[in-house]
């Protein structure tokens, strides 16, 4: 039994002394490659029949990155040039090859027409010193709207200096009856009168302008001229026994602005005015220190309907009168040339010019 035991005793210590040495044996090998794939034999080798070779595998092919075409590769931005903008001259609703003015000229006509209506906001008169001072809105029934027109033509100089004419009618004719005694000028016209009233004021206008801006986009002109007023009211009774009669004719200087701003689509703003006052007998067109003034002004959106015309709605303002003694201040006989004549008025105007 003591031999058993220690038969038993030396197989254990052989079994753990080749377990060391196998794992002394293991920790000095390398790690065994993975298995590859079975191929034909490395020429020149001795590998037997049956035997596991390694053959080298090669890299998979990558194809290059196929290159994007020119619409969708990036470019680097180049710099942008200046679009110059289109010449108004050349901008229009309906664009067509004739033309008026020469586009490069140096000398250029013009012409315009308004039409339209003017509405009263207020207007008194007195004729002579002991007359009547007459509302002619209320009294004398100018409280309705009456026909407007203008024509004015312009002569353009190196695309600065203009010489503006304008043409204005004004002939306002009403009836009335008489709500009290009238007095104009020692002719009396008694309370229930029928009559026929007529306020005439024709004028005719000569200015000249500078423009700053040497631009066809843009434009400020300052001007000076002069003008010459036709003026006639007359009062006169149905049955023709009475009549009034006052008329002038003078001259008035004037000062002048005009702008406008045309934008590239040919829609453009515009606005204008002449003007003077004076109270001195040499400016204001008379021989006695009679206080006068005159103001014609409006505002206006345009739009250019062909390469030779605009059209145009126009808002104007157009004012004036006199207040004084004049040399003689009507053609009734012991008429002492007294006259106080106010006027204020708005007109709405549809507008055409020929460019």
């Amino acid at each position: 039994m003591n031999t058993s035991l220690l038969s038993r005793c030396v197989l254990a210590v052989s079994c753990l002394g080749l377990g060391l040495a196998d794992g002394k044996a293991a920790a000095q090998d390398p790690l065994p490659a993975p298995p590859a794939a079975s191929g034909p034999s490395v020429p020149g080798g001795s590998a037997a029949p049956g035997d596991t070779v390694l053959v080298p595998i090669a890299p998979p092919r990558v194809a290059p990155p196929e290159s994007l075409p020119a619409s969708r590769q990036a470019v680097a931005p180049l710099p942008s040039a200046a679009v110059p903008l289109p010449d108004p001259d050349e901008v229009a609703l309906l664009p067509t090859s004739l033309r008026i003015n020469n586009p490069a000229r140096r000398v250029a006509f013009y012409g315009y027409v308004e039409l339209g209506g003017l509405a009263i906001a207020s207007h008194t008169f007195q004729s002579g010193r002991n007359g009547s001072l007459f509302d002619l809105k209320t009294e004398g029934n100018q409280s309705t709207m009456f026909f407007f027109a203008r024509l004015s033509a312009e002569l353009e100089l190196m695309r600065r200096h203009s010489f503006i004419f304008v043409y204005q009618p004004i002939d306002l004719r009403t009836e009335a009856v008489a709500k009290r005694d009238l007095s104009f000028d020692q002719v009396t016209f008694r309370t229930g009168t029928p009559m026929n009233v007529r306020y005439g004021f024709d004028f005719y206008r000569l200015t000249y302008q500078f423009d700053v801006f040497k631009s066809p986009r843009y434009e400020l002109a300052f001007g000076l001229g002069g003008q010459v007023r036709n003026a006639k009211i007359i009062f006169t009774s149905v049955d023709g026994q009475q009549r009034s009669i006052s008329d002038d004719l003078g001259f008035v200087p004037l000062l002048r602005l005009r702008a406008r701003y045309t934008f590239q689509n040919g829609l453009w703003l515009g606005a204008e005015a002449d003007g003077f006052y004076a109270n001195v007998a040499v400016l204001n067109g008379g021989r006695s220190d009679v206080e006068g003034a005159i103001w014609d002004a409006s505002l206006r959106v345009g739009l250019r309907l062909t390469t030779f015309m605009d059209a145009f709605l126009n808002l104007r303002y157009l004012g004036g009168g006199a207040n004084g003694t004049s040399a003689s201040g009507g053609d009734n006989i012991g008429g002492d040339g007294y006259t106080y004549n106010w006027l204020h008025a708005v007109v709405v105007s549809l507008g055409f010019g020929v460019r």
